[in-house]
């Protein structure tokens, strides 16, 4: 596994604490820093060896990337509408639709598609128009749990063919990700429009 793009002192906190040092990782790169694909690859890596703390690496990525998202969230709030145009450029007012229209299944669909989607940008729209905290948090959560299982569950399964999988067919395995969590959305919604009646 190359972790050639973190700092010295960064992978020396991933080395000696595993988990808390995933958790890390996933919190800079949600909020300030970038390390494309970084997180996936410690969780692989972690995964294969030592199969049975699978769960607890997944957990500790998720929680990190929710954290420090929300911190970016909140600094969206207090005042990043000119930080999100100049990022987002002529996407702007598109983001600023779609996330206004749907804003628990924008930043979903964000959070689940590989590099490069723009999922930074979504985090900051949700800030800047005001999302409510609850479902951006709750997006965020199931997306990345999803994820971070997913590949977990990979590499214990496959080893090293799972790194491999995993970013020879990324779109692949987002697009997957995704159509499973629109679906149970979806079914959810179904649900619970339904009359009293009819239940």
């Amino acid at each position: 596994m190359n972790l050639d793009k973190l700092p010295l002192w960064l992978r020396v906190a991933v080395a000696s604490s595993g988990g808390l040092g995933v958790f890390l990782v996933a919190f800079l790169d949600s909020s300030f820093l970038t390390f494309p694909v970084i997180n996936d690859l410690l969780v692989i890596s972690l995964s294969m060896t030592n199969h049975v703390r699978m769960p607890y690496y997944a957990l500790m990525a998720t929680l990190g990337s929710v954290m420090g998202c929300v911190v970016l969230f909140f600094v969206a709030r207090k005042g990043g509408e000119v930080a999100f145009r100049k990022h987002a450029g002529g996407r702007a007012d598109r983001i600023h639709g779609w996330v206004a229209r749907n804003g628990f299944l924008s930043v979903l669909v964000a959070a689940l598609l590989p590099p490069p989607a723009p999922f930074k940008l979504f985090v900051l729209a949700s800030g800047v128009f005001r999302v409510p905290l609850r479902s951006f948090a709750l997006a965020v959560l199931v997306a990345r749990a999803l994820r971070y299982l997913g590949i977990g569950f990979l590499a214990v399964q496959y080893g090293e063919g799972a790194t491999r999988f995993v970013f020879e067919h990324k779109l692949e395995v987002g697009l997957i990700g995704l159509l499973l969590i629109l679906a149970s959305y979806l079914a959810s919604r179904l649900a619970f429009r339904r009359s009293p009646s009819e239940r």
